[in-house]
């Protein structure tokens, strides 16, 4: 499922003043990590799929030449499970980025202090989403 047309708001129960860069704790990037660095690195590019899809590509080191071969196989088996959309993406729930999905369902970063953020929170011709909350109301 790919979103089009919307914005997703920060988590309402977020700390964050400020979209800020995630930072790592080992060798092993963090989903936040990959998720930011795809975004921002390829704004209005790639869709929610394709984002979480070279997530979990990157996250199980799977080498180049066997995702050149079986990528339509492994697509297919990464997507037949159920999964969590991007209102579940640590950017929006904490580290203060907005996800703004444009008419092709390309996704981009949006700083909360941006006036872009205020823009888009503010546009009613988009759909317009909260991220998940980190806890329970």
């Amino acid at each position: 499922m790919n979103y089009v047309n919307t914005f997703i708001a920060v988590a309402p129960d977020t700390s964050a003043k400020a979209g800020t860069v995630p930072s790592g704790r080992g060798d092993k990037k963090s989903i936040a990590q990959l998720e930011y660095e795809l975004i921002s690195g390829k704004p209005y590019t790639l869709t929610q799929e394709e984002v979480q899809f070279s997530v979990h590509v990157q996250r199980q080191g799977i080498p180049t030449t066997e995702l050149k071969a079986k990528r339509a196989k492994l697509w297919s088996e990464f997507f037949s499970k159920p999964m969590a959309c991007m209102r579940a993406s640590p950017l929006p729930k904490s580290y203060g980025w907005g996800l703004h999905f444009d008419a092709e369902g390309k996704v981009a970063l949006v700083a909360i202090e941006s006036p872009e953020y205020k823009r888009l929170l503010k546009n009613s011709a988009i759909r317009q989403l909260s991220a998940m909350r980190s806890k329970r109301a």
